[in-house]
Order: C-alpha cells, then sequence, then structure tokens
C-alpha cells in the first residue's frame, strides 16, 4: 500500500510542478539558455576545427562521433550509444596533397583531390580529350597512359555583381506560404549521356592516366567543389576497386592550362598525392542519446542532423552547422528541465546520423532498423514495423547557416494549425512561414517515407550554395553565431511542445509514404 502511495505522491508532484509552468513561461527558459547562453559555436568549433573534415568511413568522423558521445554524456543526456549500419564500403582519408605546373613557367595548382581517389605520384604533360559520342572513345586508345587528362571545356568567368549572401525577403517567403499541396514528382529514368559516360570511365580505367582533371562546375575566386571520384561500374568505395586518381581544379588554374594548350603551348604537371584506404570491416555509425520521457515515455520526438561532411573544408555549414544546433538543443532542454523541474512527457531522441552525402545512409538504415521493413525493394518500404505509429514527428535541418524562417510540413496539412501556434513565440525572431511545399535531399525524408511526420526547417540560404556547399570555402568561419543560436532556441521549443502535445502529430495519408531519392 505504501509503495501505491509513493507512486501517486510522486505523480501528484509531477502534475504539480507541470500545472505551475505554462508553456510561455517554459518558453522564456528556453529561449534564455538558447540566446543568451548558448554554446552553439563551442559545439561547431569541436566538430569543424578540430574533428572536420568527417568525410563518412575516416577516422576524423570516428573522432567526431567519439567526441559528440562524450560530450552528450557530460550534458547529462541517457542512453547515448552508437547505431550501427552497413556495409558502407571502405574509407579514405587524404594525407598529403601538392600540385604544381612546371617546365617554362611555374605556378601551384589550385586544386583538391577527389575521394576515395588512390596515391599517385609523378609529372606529365596535360591531354585534353573530346568525346561526343561513343565511337570517339577509339580516338584516344593507347594515348593516355601515365597522362593527365581534361574532360571539361573552358567555363566563363562572370565578375561577381551580385553578393553570394542572401536572405529570403517577403516575396520568397510569401510563395512558400501561399503554396498548394506539392504534386508528387515523377521518378527520373536514366539521365542522358549516362551510358556514354560510363564507357568513358571504364576505357580510362583501361588506359591508366597518371590522373583525370576537371573544373569546379560552380564558383570562382578560388571556391573548389568537390565530392567523390568516379568509375566505370559500381563504387569508388567498393573493397578493391580499381580507381584512376582524380583532381578538381579551381576554375581560374584550370582555364589557364586550357587556354595555353590551345595556343599549341604544352603543359607539364607535377602532383605528389598521398591517401590512405580506411575502414577494413567496411561498417559505419549514427550517434543516439536520448532525454527520458515520463507518462508517455514509449513514445518519442526524434530530431537530428547528418554529421558527415565531404573532405575539403572542415564541413561546418554542411553540417556542422545542423549537428551543432540539434546538440545545442539537447543541451538547451537539458538545461530547461534543470531549472524548472519539468520533464517531457515522451522521450526527447538525438540522431546524428553518417552516410548522408552518399545517399541519406544512416537515416535510412536507422528507419529500416526499427521502423519499416524495405525487403529487397531498395528503400520502398513493403510494410511498417510496430516502432513506427510511436514516433510522433523527426526534425532535421541541413540547409547551411542560414537562420529558420519557418518549417515545410511536407505536404501535412494537419500539421498547420499546430505549428502556427507554436511559431508564435517567435515572431521577433522573423520565423513565421509556413508552406505545404516538400523539400528533399537530406535525412527527414527517411522518416517521412514511412508515414512518420518528417521535417525539415526553411532556412535562409545565405551563401550555402554559392559558396559553401562542398567546397573548400566550408569552415568555420563561415557560420553566423545569431543564426544558429535562433535555429537551436526554435527546434527546442519545436521538440519541447511534441513531447508535451497531448496526441502524437497527425500523419499524411498512406499513399504519401515513398522514401524520395537523395
Amino acid at each position: 500500500m505504501k509503495k501505491y502511495s509513493l507512486i501517486l505522491s510522486m505523480l501528484f508532484v509531477a502534475l504539480f510542478v507541470h500545472g505551475q509552468m505554462d508553456n510561455d513561461e517554459i518558453t522564456e527558459v528556453i529561449m534564455k539558455h538558447g540566446l543568451e547562453q548558448s554554446e552553439v559555436m563551442e559545439t561547431a568549433s569541436w566538430l569543424t576545427d578540430v574533428h572536420g573534415p568527417r568525410l563518412t568511413g575516416s577516422p576524423m568522423l570516428d573522432q567526431a562521433t567519439e567526441w559528440a558521445q562524450t560530450q552528450l554524456k557530460d550534458w547529462g543526456m541517457s542512453n547515448v550509444h552508437l547505431h550501427e549500419w552497413g556495409p558502407f564500403g571502405r574509407g579514405w582519408q587524404l594525407d598529403h596533397f601538392e600540385m604544381h605546373a612546371g617546365g617554362n613557367s611555374y605556378w601551384p595548382i589550385l586544386a583538391y583531390p577527389k575521394a576515395w581517389s588512390p596515391s599517385v605520384k609523378g609529372s606529365a604533360e596535360v591531354i585534353y580529350i573530346e568525346i561526343e559520342e561513343e565511337e570517339d572513345i577509339e580516338k584516344y586508345r593507347g594515348k593516355l597512359t601515365g597522362k593527365f587528362v581534361l574532360m571539361d571545356k573552358i567555363r566563363k568567368v562572370d565578375p561577381p555583381f551580385e553578393a553570394m549572401g542572401k536572405r529570403k525577403d517577403v516575396d520568397n517567403l510569401f510563395n512558400l506560404a501561399t503554396a498548394g499541396v506539392p504534386t508528387p514528382r515523377p521518378r527520373r529514368g536514366s539521365r542522358p549521356g549516362f551510358a556514354l559516360n560510363k564507357a568513358i570511365w571504364k576505357m580510362l580505367e583501361e588506359e591508366k592516366p597518371l590522373a583525370v582533371l576537371d573544373r569546379s562546375y560552380k564558383g570562382d575566386l578560388g571556391t573548389v567543389f568537390v565530392s567523390g571520384a568516379r568509375t566505370g561500374d559500381g563504387s569508388a568505395r567498393d573493397f578493391d576497386r580499381n580507381v584512376v586518381p582524380q583532381l578538381t581544379l579551381s576554375i581560374e588554374h584550370y582555364n589557364r592550362i586550357f587556354r595555353l594548350m590551345n595556343k599549341g603551348i604544352p603543359v607539364e604537371l607535377t602532383v605528389d598525392l598521398q591517401t590512405s584506404y580506411t575502414n577494413s570491416d567496411g561498417m559505419e555509425h549514427n550517434v543516439i542519446a536520448e532525454i527520458p520521457g515520463t507518462d508517455l515515455s514509449e513514445e518519442v520526438v526524434m530530431f537530428g542532423a547528418h554529421l558527415d561532411s565531404w573532405h575539403t573544408g572542415t564541413g561546418a555549414t554542411d553540417n556542422a552547422a545542423g549537428s551543432s544546433v540539434m546538440m545545442e538543443a539537447a543541451r538547451i532542454l537539458l538545461k530547461t528541465i534543470e531549472e524548472t523541474g519539468v520533464k517531457p512527457r515522451r522521450t526527447l531522441r538525438l540522431a546524428l546520423w553518417t552516410g548522408e552525402e552518399q545517399g541519406l545512409h544512416g537515416s535510412r538504415n536507422y528507419v529500416g532498423d526499427y521502423f519499416a521493413d524495405f525487403g529487397e525493394s531498395g528503400w520502398t518500404p513493403q510494410g511498417l514495423k510496430p516502432e513506427n505509429e510511436n514516433i510522433s514527428a523527426y526534425y532535421n535541418l541541413d540547409n547551411g547557416t542560414g537562420k529558420i524562417r519557418g518549417v515545410y510540413m511536407q505536404g501535412n496539412e494537419k500539421v498547420g494549425s499546430i505549428f502556427r501556434e507554436w511559431l508564435d513565440p517567435f515572431e521577433s525572431l522573423d520565423a513565421q512561414t509556413l508552406t505545404l511545399n516538400n523539400t528533399g535531399g537530406t535525412d527527414h525524408l527517411a522518416f517521412d517515407g514511412v508515414g512518420i511526420p518528417g521535417f525539415q526547417f526553411i532556412q535562409d540560404p545565405v551563401a550555402y550554395f554559392t559558396r559553401t556547399h562542398h567546397s573548400n570555402m566550408d569552415n568555420w568561419d563561415a557560420l553566423i553565431e545569431d543564426d544558429l543560436k535562433q535555429a537551436a532556441t526554435i527546434i527546442a521549443s519545436f521538440v519541447w511542445n511534441t513531447a508535451q502535445h497531448d496526441e502524437r502529430l497527425p500523419r499524411k495519408p498512406s499513399e504519401d509514404k515513398a522514401v524520395s531519392e537523395n
């Protein structure tokens, strides 16, 4: 009898405390810790300056996941652990790189190796190959071995009359807010030129040039956008895969080489590239941590971002920004619970994903392990697991350093009135827009695709796509402190409100459960 009396007393105290703190008061505490006592930039510095870049499969990503676990435990998170997924394939790290032009004119080349390129060292002349159709391939047989190969033409560089960084203006936000329910896009077939490109790369693998050089597909003034190496068939991550060394040059240096060759002046380059293949078991890991719930603890509110990055910068806006904001949101919630004595009704679960850059692998594998049966179908669910029903929502951040302006509702009309109420306290922080529009390319899709309400926040673009996304300029200095503080505060409030809501968030009709491609 005493046992039941104690339980009833504890429940009464919990309900009493909850009754003494209304939503406005909780929001004030969240805003104090998020806006006035933020640690988000320090967290971002650890993830970038110390543990960046964080290419999936690399030792640096392993260091970042270890640091994140330690930090979350120190803050007071519970059930901090790694979720293993895979196989992803081999990892890769850059150990040393330098490149220059020689001969009659010495000058350093601004370039970066593509991820999963093997080591290579030597000097050679440059050859440009122009292939418009498959028959053109035969012209280069036996001529490329040991050479540097150019495959792109000159790209014009225009003066930067327009600013690279932008905020969303009234018209942008109005168009988002008035957009109707989006029409599902048809799946794309094979891209034009795919078969020809495959044949070209197969030939290059047979010819064994010293390296293939391309130019940054966008950007100038020393900005170089780089991703992973290509192969004729299969993935460069496959163990024992023969990969041609591949380098991406700044547009200015690529164009100079091309112009010299057009004048009939031979160009000789020298490269010293040293890389290592890592991660011998091919497996990868997401970071998971929780804040326990109370009366609805079997239900879960998830929030997360991808921790991995590409390798030329330190992965700041893509996506240490999102990971730091989500870690900061967790810290804010822990401080709010400590200060108010009010605990969340639902369990709060933070996830830092890996393998996002190569196709949402971390989040999709997590969803496949716990929430859906994918079978042999790829990422189309064949059935849902019981735990799926217990997830109230998943919130994601992955569009750079820009402040939050609202929420993409992913066509879920039923959450509109709920989100409107939750955004009201942040009108002074410029976050008021709700749109039925979808947005893609990141980890909320894995949840949305199996019927779980999954959301990405609307963000100011700043210079994300024009300057930092997958580029050598993606470093800590590109982060905007006030924007990240604002984002962490709003997300902490959304996660808290979702946890305290009497019901789970409403879901879309079941026919919308198709996972979009990254």
